[in-house]
């Protein structure tokens, strides 16, 4: 029986291996309708590997591989979650200054699988590799325009005299110049300020993409008066007394300093530090001065520039407060009503200057109700205080409401306590 086996196997070889592959087809059936296999692009950060440290990329560079893989769901869900299932990079480790084409490599996880990759963009890329140089040059110091009159400029004293400007070959190779400039235009004191530093090709044109050590300096520029020169504080110099009730608010000049200047030094040295105006005369004013007046110099002494200063002078009335009396009118009221106020007059306290306050006339304050379509009855009112003189305000008014009563004309009686 045992002898029979081999020849049983033999005759039914195809018949079990055609058994075999049925159930594995049914199984792979089974298994890919359960989780079926689909494509799904991933984009993958492409990491630069391997780049000298004297040498930088000068082309753009992708940042992202597109990877469309195919897999079961179940698997492309897992590498969806797991940052590091896919991977990519570029390797230049053996590369030196120049161009090239460079694979992009990428590798997915062997946790995962099975996986086929479909498709990768890019595969490669066109790069170029250019050399990090440096290079010494010596600042070239400017000064710029001339200080104020009368005054002069010492030569400035700069922090360096020399540059390092690295950077990619081909932009080093432009710089021919370093400059450092500083503008002293109408300077009158001492300067000392940073200065930015600017690269120049031969034509003068800037040159970018390099670095500077130190990228600015700090320049000392000394600014100090001509012998001869003094810069003088201006005092204006008033007479009289502005009108009674008025007052002076402010004075004020233009320019506040001038420059003086006498061929004897000692001259200038001994002002007092200002100068004075011709007087000006207040007497009796009632409003804001302007005028030109002329500087009071010694013999000798000169001024540079315009001799004359605007003067302004600010004249104000005095303010205070004035208690008044007014009778309470009514307006707005129908031909056939009549009204009756209580009380029909009102003491108003106004607030203004003493000169207009004390000049104020009947017609100037006015305290005024409005009964324009209130009906019959008895009615609470807040009066309106009618002011002419725009720089008058008022304070307070007491009371501050009154009581008004309308009737028709024939019925009205008059309110206990109210005025005629």
């Amino acid at each position: 029986m045992k002898q029979d086996r081999p020849r049983w196997l033999a005759r039914n070889f195809g018949t079990l291996l055609l058994a075999f592959i049925l159930a594995v087809v049914v199984w792979v059936s089974a298994v890919t309708s359960a989780d079926p296999n689909r494509e799904q692009t991933f984009l993958v950060p492409v990491e630069v590997v391997g780049l000298r440290t004297d040498l930088e990329v000068i082309t753009a560079l992708p940042d992202e591989l597109e990877l469309v893989l195919l897999a079961p769901n179940s698997i492309l869900m897992q590498i969806a979650e797991d940052p590091g299932a896919l991977v990519a990079w570029m390797d230049l480790s053996q590369l030196g200054p120049g161009r090239f084409v460079v694979s992009v490599q990428y590798q997915v996880s062997e946790r995962y699988r099975p996986v086929r990759v479909v498709r990768a963009n890019p595969q490669s890329v066109e790069l170029t590799l250019e050399e990090l140089v440096a290079k010494t040059l010596p600042i070239e110091t400017n000064v710029q325009g001339e200080p104020a009159l009368g005054y002069q400029a010492a030569d400035p004293e700069w922090s360096a005299q020399q540059v390092e400007v690295s950077g990619r070959a081909s932009q080093v190779e432009r710089v021919a110049t370093v400059k450092a400039t500083l503008n002293i235009e109408g300077a009158n004191e001492t300067i000392e300020r940073a200065v930015r530093l600017v690269a120049l090709d031969a034509e003068g044109k800037p040159v970018n993409d390099v670095t500077l050590k130190p990228n600015e300096v700090t320049v000392v520029q000394t600014i100090t008066l001509r012998g001869g020169y003094r810069n003088m504080v201006v005092k204006v110099v008033t007479t009289g007394q502005v009108a009674e009730g008025y007052r002076q608010t402010s004075i004020s000049v233009s320019p506040p300093n001038v420059m003086v200047f006498s061929a004897d030094p000692q001259l200038v040295d001994q002002l007092p530090g200002y100068v004075e105006t011709a007087p000006l005369d207040i007497t009796g004013a009632v409003d804001d001065i302007e005028t030109v007046l002329s500087l009071d110099l010694p013999d000798g002494v000169s001024v540079i520039g315009d001799p004359n200063v605007l003067v302004q002078a600010g004249i104000a009335a005095m303010e205070g407060n004035i208690k008044i009396i007014r009778l309470v009118e009514t307006i707005g009221l129908l031909p056939e009503m009549e009204a009756s106020v209580a009380p029909d007059t009102v003491d108003v306290i106004l607030y203004g200057p003493l000169p207009v306050l004390d000049t104020l006339t009947e017609t100037d304050v006015r305290v005024v109700l409005d009964l324009t379509g209130l009906e019959e009855g008895i009615h609470q009112l807040t009066p309106e205080v009618i002011i002419l003189p725009e720089r008058v305000r008022v304070e307070t008014i007491s009371p501050e409401t009154v009581e008004v009563e309308i009737r028709a004309a024939d019925a009205l009686t008059p309110t206990p306590g109210a005025g005629p």
